[in-house]
């Protein structure tokens, strides 16, 4: 009988007569009811939308506070940063003189604002807080982040600065009778994807020439069911964090750590994005966050007094975490210093030749879009628009202590020994020679680039075996000899144009002695003629 429109204006003189007809205390009541309904509505809309997160920040005051609040404790002279349970943010934390606000902050003595650290472990709930403006800087991980981006596309998220390198907080134990990292294959593996931990995986079988398809990804929420999986028997691996490395090699007979990231030391770096917009507004005291921050994480390291005096910080804000717990949290990690962020946001450009933050993010783009996880209409911004430059940029910080990391040493061993150590992972790459020859022409300098460079600079820590192999054409003793030519033409390029450490390198010439394949045919004699390039154990 009556339209959509009709309908209504027919329901709302039915509600005038109501009114009419109560007591003034009963009208009173169903205000206050509507009042209350129209404010949860709308504070719903602001915190759960995109248009309302859009207004949030236009409302922000230039400290990024105003009427909806600039951080966890709605004041405006706070910075709300959002961490989880890792020692790779000790410099801040250290500096701040512990999580919450206090007079001993010496970033309220320095530079007149308070910093409040929320533990946020749970990533769905940590990202929630974030976009709602309960905290204002978020952790986060270069390696992962690619993954997501589409999904934070809305708040325009960008990079601030670096806290840390993870070394040996990330680990993979395996079971008994996995000796290397092609053992892995057909196996069970588990590990919490879209995660540091998947990502430490993909780089782990990148190195053996490997991908996710050639071994079986058992999905867990997190690291610490991964484990759990592991000493459950449910699993012939598992990415887990340290101390859960420790408790599988305990409780399972014969399991050990395959590899950390201790050697696989530029693979997971903690970061921390901001809005772009919060930023904007922000930018003297993001650099003065930055600084702080900074100061922090090289007193740390150069002081075994800071570091018990962060150690201590930790423990008390950590559930369940003893000071030795919190010494051994900070010991896993780099504490990035500025000339480390230097490095990373590539600002070094002259000096530096190791892993950066764009190649790191891009390697990291272009496997998860491999893997199936990122599809071709996610949009991943390049790094030129996801890393704000500024922070690092323009930071007054100088001296050794603020110096970046170097390289590690590695003492020289014997010829013997070098041969005997066991592989961890092995990459088989052909490099085509001509007959009798042994220097890298562009083709050959090419493939070295993108097949054996990343990996040398993601494992840095590790030491790398480089095999020479031919076929059997000619003699064994001339071929011996050549192989091993062709292989430190490999290291030495390595060293000359990215670098690294010569005493890292071990180079062997098997001549025809390691065949993969028959030398009774062409195809198997090509197979033959390549380079192994090995990380090997220590």
């Amino acid at each position: 009988m009556f339209g959509r429109g009709c309908h209504a204006c027919f329901q709302m003189l039915n509600f005038i007569n109501t009114m009419a007809r109560l007591t003034s205390f009963s009208k009173f009541l169903i205000t206050l009811l509507i009042v209350g309904a129209v404010f949860f509505v709308g504070r719903y809309f602001m915190n759960n939308t995109e248009a309302g997160q859009q207004l949030k920040d236009k409302a922000g005051s230039e400290q990024g506070g105003g009427l909806f609040g600039g951080s966890s404790s709605s004041d405006p002279n706070t910075i709300g940063v959002g961490v989880v349970t890792w020692g790779g943010y000790a410099g801040g934390q250290y500096w701040n003189k512990g999580f919450k606000p206090n007079s001993d902050s010496r970033f309220n003595k320095d530079y007149g604002f308070n910093v409040e650290f929320k533990i946020l472990d749970d990533p769905t709930a940590s990202r929630n807080a974030w976009k709602n403006d309960e905290v204002q800087l978020l952790w986060a991980t270069i390696d992962a982040l690619p993954t997501e981006m589409p999904g934070l596309a809305a708040y325009d998220p960008v990079v601030v600065f670096q806290a840390d390198w993870s070394r040996g907080g990330d680990a993979i134990v395996v079971r008994r009778g996995i000796g290397s990292v092609g053992d892995l294959r057909g196996k069970k593996i588990a590990v919490a994807e879209l995660s540091p931990s998947h990502s430490f995986l993909i780089w782990l079988l990148s190195a053996a020439g490997m991908t996710t398809s050639d071994v079986q990804v058992v999905g867990v929420p997190s690291p610490i069911e991964a484990a759990d999986a592991f000493k459950a028997n449910n699993v012939d691996a598992a990415v887990v964090w340290s101390p859960f490395d420790e408790e599988c090699v305990q409780k399972v007979p014969g399991a050990r750590v395959l590899q950390s990231t201790r050697n696989a030391s530029n693979i997971i770096a903690d970061v921390f994005i901001a809005k772009r917009a919060w930023v904007e507004r922000n930018r003297e005291r993001v650099q003065q966050l930055y600084e702080g921050w900074m100061k922090g994480a090289a007193e740390i390291n150069r002081s075994p007094a800071a570091k018990q005096e962060a150690a201590q910080i930790l423990a008390e804000s950590f559930d369940g975490f003893t000071k030795d717990d919190a010494l051994k949290a900070i010991d896993n990690v780099r504490l990035c210093t500025h000339g480390d962020n230097l490095n990373f946001f590539g600002l070094n450009r002259t000096a530096y030749k190791g892993v950066t933050g764009e190649e790191l993010y891009a390697r990291m783009t272009k496997e998860y879009r491999n893997a199936g996880v990122l599809s071709a209409s996610d949009e991943v911004p390049v790094w030129s628009r996801t890393a704000y430059f500024g922070a690092v940029e323009h930071a007054s910080l100088s001296g050794n202590e603020h110096a970046a990391e170097g390289q590690k040493t590695f003492a020289s061993i014997s010829e013997s020994e070098a041969k005997n150590k066991t592989a961890v992972a092995t990459k088989r790459v052909s490099i085509s020679f001509r007959t009798g020859e042994y220097q890298l022409d562009e083709n050959a300098k090419y493939i070295v680039d993108n097949e054996m460079v990343p990996i040398a600079k993601a494992f840095a820590n590790s030491r790398v075996r480089v095999e020479g192999n031919t076929d059997n054409v000619g003699s064994a003793a001339s071929n011996v000899a050549l192989s091993k030519r062709r292989a430190q033409s490999v290291v030495d390029y390595l060293v000359k144009e990215y670098g690294m450490p010569r005493s890292r390198f071990i180079v062997i010439g098997n001549g025809p002695d390691n065949p993969v394949a028959g030398n009774d045919n062409e195809e198997g004699r090509r197979k033959n003629r390549r380079t192994d390039f090995e990380l090997v154990e220590e």
